[in-house]
This record gives C-alpha cells, sequence and structure tokens, in this order.
C-alpha cells in the first residue's frame, strides 16, 4: 500500500512536468470555464437561478466522473507498454499498481477541479461558500473518486488497446448527458431519471450542487431534496463493489500478460504508425 501511495506521488509529480500533460490539465477545465461565460446571464425558468450557477457545480461532478475514462486510458497504455507485465512480477504488485493509480488519477482530477472552480466562481455568483460547504464537496468528490476509478480500471482491463478507447467513452458520455449535469434533471422524463440515479454521476452532480448551491436551490432537485444518505448509500455501494472486482479482474488480466503479447501489441502498433 506504501509503494502504491508513493507510485502515486511520482506519476503525479510527472504529470505536472511534462508539457503535453500539463497542457491536457488546462484544456478540458477552460474549455468549460467557456461554456459558464456564456450561461452567466441566463436564467433558469422561473427559479431565479443563472444558469452557470445551477451548472458549474454539476460540471465538478461529471470532472471527477470522467476520472473513469483518465483511469481506464492510462491503464490500457501502461499495458501496452508493458508496464502492468512489470507490475506482474513483483510481490503484490497489482494492488499497489491500482493503489499508485487511484492515487496519481485523483490528484491530477483534483487540481483539475480546482482550475475549473476558483475562476468559475468570479464569472458566477451565487454559490454557497461556508464551512459547511467546503467540508461537504469534499466527502463528495472522495467518495466519489473511489466509486468511480476503481470502475475506470475495469474498463481498462477488458479493453486491450487504445483504439478501443472510444467505446468507452460512449456509454460515459451517455451517464453524463441524463445525469443532471447541464440541466436539472427534474426536466427529464421519470424513467430517464430512474436510470441515471442508478449510476455514479447523477449522486456526484447532486453531492456537488448540494455542497455549492444555496438550500432553497433544492427545489429544482428529485423529492426537493439532497439525499446526502442515498448519496453515501449509493456512492458507497459503488466504491465497495469497485475495490472488490477491480484487483480479481487485474490479477486476471494480468496472469494473461507476458514478454511476447507485449511485443505483439508495440509491433502493430508501429505498423499502425507507419
Amino acid at each position: 500500500m506504501i509503494t502504491g501511495w508513493r507510485r502515486g506521488l511520482i506519476e503525479l509529480r510527472q504529470s505536472f512536468t511534462n508539457g503535453t500533460e500539463l497542457f491536457s490539465h488546462f484544456l478540458w477545465p477552460v474549455l468549460l470555464l467557456i461554456v459558464l461565460w456564456f450561461m452567466r446571464d441566463r436564467d433558469f425558468g422561473t427559479s431565479g437561478y443563472a444558469l452557470g450557477t445551477l451548472v458549474l457545480p454539476s460540471m465538478l461532478g461529471m470532472n471527477a466522473a470522467m476520472g473513469m475514462v483518465s483511469m481506464s486510458q492510462q491503464l490500457t497504455a501502461d499495458r501496452e507498454d508493458g508496464t502492468l507485465l512489470r507490475a506482474k512480477a513483483t510481490p503484490d504488485g497489482m494492488r499497489g499498481y491500482l493503489t499508485g493509480k487511484i492515487v496519481s488519477v485523483s490528484g491530477g482530477l483534483l487540481a483539475d477541479l480546482a482550475i475549473l472552480l476558483i475562476p468559475g466562481m468570479v464569472i458566477i455568483g451565487g454559490l454557497a461558500t461556508g464551512v459547511e460547504s467546503w467540508v461537504t464537496l469534499v466527502w463528495v468528490l472522495a467518495l466519489g473518486l473511489v466509486a468511480t476509478l476503481p470502475i475506470g480500471a475495469v474498463l481498462g482491463s477488458i479493453f486491450a488497446t487504445a483504439r478501443a478507447q472510444g467505446l468507452i467513452q460512449l456509454p460515459i458520455l451517455g451517464m453524463i448527458a441524463i445525469s443532471g449535469i447541464f440541466y436539472p434533471i427534474t426536466s427529464l422524463p421519470v424513467w430517464v431519471q430512474w436510470i441515471a440515479q442508478v449510476f455514479p454521476v447523477y449522486w456526484l452532480g447532486l453531492g456537488t450542487r448540494s455542497a455549492l448551491l444555496p438550500d432553497d436551490a433544492v427545489t429544482i432537485e428529485i423529492g426537493d431534496s439532497w439525499r446526502h444518505w442515498e448519496t453515501v448509500g449509493v456512492l458507497g455501494a459503488w466504491a465497495v463493489l469497485g475495490l472488490i472486482v477491480a484487483p480479481i479482474v487485474l490479477r486476471r488480466m494480468a496472469r494473461r500478460e507476458s514478454g511476447s503479447s507485449v511485443a505483439e501489441r508495440r509491433e502493430r502498433a508501429l505498423r499502425r504508425v507507419g
């Protein structure tokens, strides 16, 4: 476990000293800030709230959920270049590898969220900023990351090539579309609302909204409630399931890895480039 933490911190430091990765940390938050800028003066119906005020907290939840994609992409890349094969050869290497990835991806995501949230609070107003709000935001994001990142590890184990990552992004984008991120979920059909509540993306968005929106904004939510206990229950269930399943899937996938399979994938990649 300690080795995994150290590995994750090293990878996190490297991501902020590499020009390409540093650019990627800023790209998506900046694009979302541009969207917020155009939303700042638009009201949501007769609620009295600016659309940007309602959307910014949901964007935080969405970015946290997108960690599933980052985790999956990184695991697939490590599988192709032999990093997973080397982890397999060390004692308790797969658990340490998974811990390290959760640490590095979580750290990168939290930096991305700060890049989005701090300027976003300048662009739009009406957000709650008390101590209770920040405490709620911290536990929602912490629990949400533990709930979603192992899912990304499982997805990365299933898809063996970087090209197949596009198949992963489609269902995740679908979950985001129905989870009330860019528009209140109560505006969607009831059957869509039920589907959205099965997955962690909705609960991440609900939790971040409960942290940063004023209390009376709860009227746009299902049941006129922030449903904190339900948020803990659903995200906690996904976290437990992911932490149980992910190491098992990783170990089974690693057993199929060999030097020849890594060399074969590398040769295929070279042929595609050529």
